[in-house]
C-alpha cells in the first residue's frame, strides 16, 4: 500500500509537466498468443513483450534471432557465424524448453533429439510482429511450452497492390535480395516475400585457435499469405513459408576446428490453412484450421586434407501434422469463454553412415519412422469487472498414446488502479514436455531410447508492477518470476548396453527479475531499456545452469528525423556465465562479459526510393557466445528498396 501511494504522489507532482507533452495518438497494442484471442495488451497479466514490423525495420536486421536479442528474459545463443546453430534460453529454462509458432503452426522439428527449434535459417521476411509469452504455457498450447511461447505472425496485405523490390550488401561478401508483393480489399487480402541471402562468413571455430577456413551461408525463403472473405462472418486464410538454407560448419570448437568439407542442408516447409466463423450475432466465434510442418535435413562431410581418413552421410525427415478447433463464446462484456479440440500427429525417421580409415569402425544406422499422436482439451474463462480487474483461469488435459494423459492449469490476474495509472499483475501456471520421438525410440550404435520416459514438468509464478506516468510518455515495469523444472531428461552412459540412454532424472530451478523502462520525451524520440537477472540451478548437482548469464541489459535509442529518416542505436550487454570445459566436458569454464553495439540508419528519398544501412558491432569487441566458437567482428551492410 506504501508503495501504491509513493507512486500516486510521483504522479501527481509529475501531472504540471504533462502540459509540455504534444498530443499524441496510437493505437493500443492487441495480443492474441497470451490468451487465444485478440487481447488489449493492457488487460494481460502475462510477461508479454511485442516486437512490431516498425521495431523490425528500424533495426534494420534481416533474421529473427538478432531482434529477439532485446527481449527481457530471453538469451540468444550462437555457434558461430551467420546460419551457424542458434538457440533460445526463456527465464533460464532450457533451448528446448520454448514453443515456436508461426501463425499459429507449431515449427519445433520432431526429428530434433530435444524437439527444439534452430532459429539460424529464420528470417524477419513478411513479419508483421512478434509476440514473445513467458511462463508456463501449455494450458492454451500443449507440450513444448514449459518456459514460454514465441509466435510469429506474418503480414495479412491491405491497399492497393504494392511491389517493392530490395538489395543489400556488406561485410564478409553478404548480399540479399527480396521481391515482395501485397494488397487487399474487403474480398481478398494477399502478401508474398521472396528472398535470397548469401554470405561467406566467418570461421564458426574461433579464429583465435588458428581456425582461418570461412564457414559459408546461404537463404532462400518464400512466405505467402492469402486471405478471403466472402461474408461479413466469414473469413478463410492460407499461409505457407518455405525455407532453404545449406551453412558450412566446423567438426569441433576451439583448435583444430576447421573442417572444410562439412555442410548442413536444410528445407522447412510450413503450411497452414484456417477458417473462421461468427454465429448468434456475433456471439460464438469458431476457428477451425490444419497445419502441416516438414523437415528434410542433410549433415555432409567428405574427407579433405585435415580430415583424410573419415567422412559421414546424416539425414533426417519429419513431419508433424495438427488439427485444432476453437470456440469463443463472447456470453458477456465481462466474460469470454474459450474451449478448444486439438489433434496432433508427429512422425520422424533417419539415417547415419560413418566411414573410417579402419573399415571395422565403420557403422550405418538408420532410425526407422516413429510416431506419436496426441489429442488436447481446453477451456480457459476470461473475466472482467469493472474493466480494471480482469481473471483469466484455464485447464487443459493431453492425451499422449505413450505415456497417457497430463493435466495442466493456469490462472493468471491484474489490477489497474486507475487514479495513479499503477498496474499489479501475477501469474501462476503448469506446463509439460513430451518425450521426443528420439528420446522414446531411438536405437543407434551411440545412442538407445526409453520408451518408459515421462514428461518434462515446471510450474512457474510471477508478479509485476507496471506505471505509466507523463500521458503513457513514460512507463516503467518490474516482474520477479521463479520457475521449478522436474523430471528433466538426461542422458547416461550405460554399461549394460555401452550405448548413451536417457533417463528422468534432473531437477533446475530458475528465479530472477526483468526490468523495463521506456520514454518518449517528443514524439521523434523513444528511449527504452531492460535489465535482466537470472538465478539457475542444476538441483542434481548445485551448478549453474550453462550459456545463462545472471546479468543482461539492453538499451536503445530511436530517432525519425525530418519525417523521413531514421537512426536506431542498440547496445546489448550480457554478463559471464558457465559452459563446457572444451578439453574435459566433465569441467565447466566461465566465459567472459561483453558489450554489442549496433547502429541502424534508414532515409526516404521519396515516396518510392527508401535506402539504409548499419554497422553491426560497432565497437569490434571479441566475445564467444558458445565456448571455442566465432562471433563477427566490426561489419558494415548498406542497401536500398524500391516500392511502385
Amino acid at each position: 500500500m506504501v508503495k501504491i501511494l509513493s507512486l500516486a504522489l510521483v504522479g501527481a507532482l509529475l501531472q504540471p509537466f504533462t502540459a509540455f507533452a504534444t498530443d499524441l495518438t496510437t493505437l493500443e497494442p492487441v495480443v492474441v498468443t497470451a490468451t487465444k484471442i485478440e487481447t488489449p495488451l493492457r488487460e494481460i497479466a502475462s510477461s508479454v513483450t511485442v516486437i512490431t514490423r516498425q521495431d523490425i525495420e528500424n533495426k534494420q536486421t534481416n533474421s529473427v534471432e538478432e531482434v529477439l536479442r532485446s527481449v527481457p528474459g530471453l538469451d540468444v545463443v550462437r555457434q558461430g557465424g551467420l546460419g551457424q546453430q542458434t538457440s533460445i534460453f526463456l527465464r533460464g529454462g532450457n533451448s528446448t524448453h520454448t514453443l515456436v509458432l508461426v501463425d499459429g503452426i507449431e515449427i519445433n522439428d520432431p526429428s530434433n533429439p530435444g524437439r527444439s527449434f534452430d532459429f539460424a535459417s529464420l528470417a524477419t521476411d513478411n513479419i508483421e510482429r512478434i509476440e514473445i509469452v513467458r511462463g508456463p504455457g501449455s494450458t492454451l498450447y500443449g507440450s513444448d511450452a514449459l518456459g514460454g511461447v514465441i509466435n510469429i505472425i506474418t503480414r495479412k496485405g491491405s491497399g492497393k497492390p504494392q511491389v517493392s523490390l530490395s538489395a543489400e550488401g556488406g561485410s564478409f561478401d553478404t548480399h540479399q535480395e527480396q521481391l515482395s508483393i501485397n494488397g487487399g480489399n474487403e474480398l481478398l487480402n494477399y502478401s508474398l516475400v521472396a528472398s535470397f541471402l548469401e554470405s561467406n562468413g566467418i570461421s564458426a571455430a574461433a579464429e583465435r585457435y588458428g581456425n582461418s577456413e570461412k564457414d559459408g551461408y546461404d537463404r532462400t525463403t518464400v512466405s505467402t499469405r492469402l486471405g478471403l472473405t466472402p461474408t461479413d462472418d466469414l473469413d478463410i486464410d492460407f499461409i505457407l513459408r518455405y525455407v532453404d538454407s545449406e551453412a558450412d560448419l566446423d567438426t569441433f570448437a576451439g583448435p583444430f576446428g576447421d573442417d572444410p568439407n562439412n555442410t548442413f542442408d536444410s528445407e522447412a516447409l510450413y503450411l497452414r490453412v484456417q477458417a473462421r466463423l461468427m454465429l448468434l450475432n456475433d456471439l460464438w466465434e469458431q476457428k477451425l484450421g490444419f497445419s502441416l510442418t516438414d523437415y528434410e535435413r542433410e549433415n555432409r562431410d567428405e574427407t579433405d586434407a585435415a580430415h583424410p581418413s573419415d567422412s559421414s552421410l546424416t539425414t533426417y525427415d519429419s513431419r508433424l501434422y495438427k488439427v485444432d478447433w476453437q470456440n469463443n463464446l463472447y456470453l458477456h462484456p465481462a466474460n469470454t469463454l474459450t474451449a478448444g479440440v486439438e489433434y496432433e500427429k508427429e512422425e520422424a525417421q533417419g539415417a547415419s553412415e560413418y566411414v573410417y580409415a579402419d573399415p571395422t569402425w565403420n557403422t550405418n544406422d538408420a532410425f526407422e519412422k516413429k510416431s506419436a499422436e496426441t489429442v488436447g482439451y481446453y477451456i480457459q474463462d476470461q473475466i472482467r469487472l469493472w474493466q480494471d480487474f480482469i481473471t483469466t483461469l484455464g485447464v487443459r488435459v493431453d492425451d499422449h498414446q505413450t505415456f497417457g494423459s497430463r493435466l495442466t492449469y493456469r490462472i493468471t490476474s491484474s489490477y489497474l488502479f486507475r487514479p495513479t495509472g499503477t498496474r499489479i499483475k501475477g501469474t501462476y501456471g503448469t506446463a509439460f514436455k513430451a518425450p521426443t520421438l528420439a528420446q522414446l525410440f531411438e536405437n543407434s550404435t551411440y545412442v538407445l531410447g526409453n520408451p518408459d520416459l515421462t514428461p518434462e514438468k515446471s510450474r512457474g509464478w510471477d508478479i509485476g508492477l507496471e506505471q505509466n506516468l507523463w500521458d503513457d510518455r513514460i512507463t516503467l515495469g518490474a516482474t520477479y518470476f521463479e520457475n521449478h523444472f522436474e523430471d528433466l531428461i538426461n542422458t547416461f552412459f550405460s554399461l549394460n548396453s555401452f550405448k548413451y540412454e536417457y533417463e528422468n532424472v534432473d531437477e533446475a530451478q530458475t528465479k530472477g527479475i526483468e526490468v523495463t523502462a521506456s520514454l518518449r520525451p517528443v514524439d521523434d524520440l523513444t528511449l527504452s531499456a531492460s535489465y535482466t537477472y537470472t538465478d539457475t540451478e542444476n538441483r542434481s548437482t548445485g551448478e549453474q545452469l550453462l550459456r545463462r548469464p545472471r546479468h543482461k541489459y539492453n538499451i536503445n535509442a530511436n530517432y525519425r528525423f525530418l519525417d523521413a529518416g531514421n537512426i536506431n542505436l542498440d547496445i546489448f550487454y550480457v554478463g559471464e556465465r558457465d559452459d563446457l570445459d572444451l578439453y574435459d566436458w566433465s569441467k565447466t569454464t566461465s566465459l567472459g562479459a561483453y558489450t554489442v553495439v549496433n547502429l541502424g540508419l534508414s532515409y526516404e528519398i521519396n515516396k518510392h526510393l527508401r535506402i539504409h544501412g548499419r554497422v553491426e558491432n560497432l565497437f569490434d569487441e571479441e566475445y564467444e557466445e558458445v565456448n571455442g566458437f566465432g562471433t563477427p567482428g566490426i561489419a558494415g551492410y548498406a542497401g536500398a528498396n524500391l516500392t511502385f
